[in-house]
């Protein structure tokens, strides 16, 4: 039961920090909106380096981007490889609130090769004559796109004004999320969750817990019911608690019961194996089980690069959508370019 307990207050600790993350990054998503499609229809290696770089920002919303990019003809195949090479979905968000000194290092390494074999891919598919899909190319607008919703000026969804407005008529959906952070607040200051003293960690919390109160607290309606709700909480949050819930579990478990760490130890190699192959699922979850083993000291650097190079969230489904073939030429160019760099990386003791 204690095991239990403390398995649920750090499931719930990641979850309410994913969905702090996830709203911060997708207020910076709307007011760059309209911007970064300009700037990177410009040169190859200005595609290879913005793609790269919007795969690599914390959660769904860079790789969302790229696929409207490349489904309106914007970058090229090995653009949209290397952005989904960066790309670590709301596993992201998790190593970041586990081990960030490591998580940026990998989320730099991932950025750099994206570049890399964004460049590779290119002449690969130029060089064995594969020539991607071309009729999804202008198939749907980028406000069809899972994660952006009707385009709101910047300056209409966060203004004082709301303010007066929303408490006037204070809908349901707000009050709940407010009570929801306030909690979480209270719950961190008092130790309850996260760490048991003041150290930068607990700061960080509490300050970007008050930054994302504020944004609710002013945000438009429509923000808050199309993005925050409908995108955030309902399609990521929960499913982000029950892989975490089960992630924590299972290496709890596995270490109690199973002798987990003797297996790993004997068989890393297929451990490295099973790492990638589980990273050619289209989905946020199936990775944590490697974060959390990997926080628990039970697998090396080299396979957890290894799964975060081939898996990218769900940042694929959209494109399932346009274009299967592309899809799965995707992902086992980035499956062959993982196990490769992730093999080496472990022959090197990493």
């Amino acid at each position: 039961m204690v095991m239990l307990l403390g398995v649920f207050k750090q499931a719930l600790m990641i979850t309410v920090f994913v969905f702090v993350m996830m709203l911060l990054v997708d207020f910076i998503d709307m007011a760059s909106k309209g911007r970064m499609s300009g700037i990177i229809k410009g040169g190859q290696w200005r595609q290879y380096t913005l793609a790269s770089f919007l795969g690599s920002t914390p959660g769904c919303l860079g790789a969302f981007m790229n696929v409207s990019l490349y489904v309106h003809g914007m970058i090229s195949f090995g653009a949209i490889v290397g952005g989904m090479i960066a790309t670590s979905g709301d596993e992201a968000f998790v190593m970041l609130a586990q081990f960030p000194g490591t998580a940026l290092a990998l989320f730099v390494l991932l950025f750099v090769f994206g570049i890399v074999f964004a460049w590779i891919s290119d002449r690969m598919i130029q060089m064995t004559g594969i020539t991607p899909c071309e009729s999804c190319f202008d198939a749907v607008c980028e406000e069809c796109l899972p994660g952006t919703g009707i385009q709101e000026k910047i300056s209409d969804i966060f203004r004082p004004a709301n303010l007066i407005e929303n408490y006037k008529s204070l809908s349901f959906t707000r009050f709940l999320l407010l009570m929801l952070i306030v909690s979480f607040l209270v719950l961190i200051t008092t130790g309850t969750l996260g760490p048991l003293t003041w150290d930068w960690k607990r700061i960080t919390f509490i300050s970007l817990s008050l930054g994302t109160l504020c944004i609710i607290t002013i945000c438009s309606e429509h923000y808050l019911e199309s993005h925050i709700w409908d995108h955030i909480i309902k399609k990521h949050l929960f499913r982000v608690f029950l892989w975490s819930f089960g992630a924590l579990l299972f290496v709890h478990w596995g270490l109690a019961f199973w002798n987990l760490d003797a297996f790993i130890h004997d068989h890393m190699l297929w451990v490295l194996l099973i790492g990638a192959l589980i990273g050619i699922i289209p989905e946020s979850g199936p990775h944590l089980i490697f974060v959390m083993m990997y926080a628990q000291g039970l697998i090396p650097f080299s396979v957890l690069f290894t799964t975060s190079f081939v898996q990218d969230g769900h940042g694929m489904l959209p494109l399932l959508s346009y274009s299967l073939k592309d899809s799965v030429l995707i992902k086992i160019f980035n499956l062959v370019f993982g196990l490769a760099v992730g093999a080496t990386f472990f022959s090197l003791g990493l």
